[in-house]
């Protein structure tokens, strides 16, 4: 008997113009995941995708799967499995394309994981007070560092009488991330967003509560998928109406993921995305003098000699070197912990070596 894998081939193996999207393209299955293993492997073990993570478990879908993994794979949104039907917790991930982390909010020195395989990243913020140069500086080096392209979307444009200093602000954070204006509430995210919306992407909203982020969502499908709420009018701040990471699915085949409002968001691990966001000050520092110039008052500093001419803004290195501060001892914080943990764990495998050895010889 022959079996038909084209299930597992991205657009089902079809080679037409307009194939038929098989479930697992819908999902996002892409020739990135499928050539990590063989055919046989993926008929024992389907691929499914988490879409939902849980106290209890992981949420799955895949081809005529929807199942809750119980806890074992050190898994997130996004992530792709090996489905082992039998042995549920034994389901292997996938290596994946993108991976956004940060440190755990709070005084525990561990990693987060946000959500994996994520092709572009919308970083979202309002025409309002909620607008924070720094802050969207912190959720565009998460990106950079994840290998995400990053958006910012300025939104709210219609109850913003002035919306031209907001666009100007953000363009000035980095030529490499574009800048879209657009109201939520209409038509325009399906127009504006169209070019990194394509059949088997799957896109981010990134940001604070309370800028729209599941209104964009619900823009996106045409219908309500993701709660919204109403913002404090003194401050900008929204509730938080989104409680957890869920990816939900257009139905050609576009998956799309709400996120809960991050006000902390702490930089670790992330020293390659922070060289990329501001890689200007990367570049003139590299100029110096001197390879340890501290860019204060050295002589030959080529970065405060940016900043007399105006080449330079001097809040912006401030806020790189705040940003580059924080990296740095929260990746050594993390660091320190897996020394000790690692050198705990070989203490307790010696002590119950020694005490199975103490038994023997009794």
């Amino acid at each position: 008997m022959t079996r038909d894998y084209s299930q597992f081939l991205p657009n089902g193996g079809a080679a037409s113009e307009q194939p038929k999207r098989t479930v697992l393209d819908i999902l996002g299955w892409q020739s990135y995941f499928a050539q990590q293993t063989d055919l046989e492997v993926l008929a024992a073990t389907p691929p499914v995708r988490v879409v939902e993570v849980h106290r209890n478990g992981l949420q799955v879908r895949g081809d005529g799967v929807d199942a809750l993994v119980p806890p074992g794979p050190d898994a997130t949104v996004g992530d792709w499995l090996l489905y082992d039907a039998e042995l549920p917790s034994r389901s292997a991930v996938l290596e994946r394309k993108s991976l956004f982390k940060r440190r755990a909010a709070g005084h525990d020195r561990s990693i987060q994981m946000i959500a994996a395989n994520v092709d572009t990243a919308f970083v979202v913020t309002s025409c309002n007070n909620d607008f924070n140069v720094a802050r969207l500086e912190r959720f565009l080096a998460l990106a950079f560092e994840a290998d995400v392209t990053p958006v910012i979307l300025l939104t709210k444009a219609d109850l913003c009488e002035d919306t031209e200093p907001f666009v100007i602000e953000a363009q000035r954070i980095s030529d490499r991330v574009p800048v879209v204006l657009l109201n939520a509430k209409s038509e325009e995210p399906l127009a504006k967003l169209a070019d990194w919306c394509a059949p088997g992407q799957t896109i981010a909203f990134l940001g604070t509560s309370g800028v729209g982020k599941s209104t964009l969502v619900n823009a996106l499908f045409g219908s309500e998928q993701a709660a919204t709420g109403a913002i404090r009018e003194e401050d900008a701040r929204g509730r938080h109406t989104t409680t957890r990471r869920q990816l939900h699915f257009t139905d050609d085949g576009l998956a799309v993921l709400d996120t809960p409002g991050m006000r902390e968001l702490q930089l670790a691990e992330a020293g390659d995305g922070l060289a990329d966001l501001f890689a200007d000050v990367v570049e003139l520092a590299g100029q110096c003098k001197f390879r340890d110039c501290a860019h204060e008052s050295e002589p030959g500093c080529a970065v405060q000699a940016a900043i007399a001419t105006g080449t330079l803004d001097a809040a912006r290195l401030e806020r790189w070197r705040k940003l580059e501060a924080e990296e740095r001892h929260n990746t050594a914080s993390l660091a320190e912990k897996r020394a000790y943990d690692k050198n705990f764990g070989k203490m307790i495998k010696t002590v119950t070596k020694a005490h199975k050895g103490r038994k023997g010889r009794r």
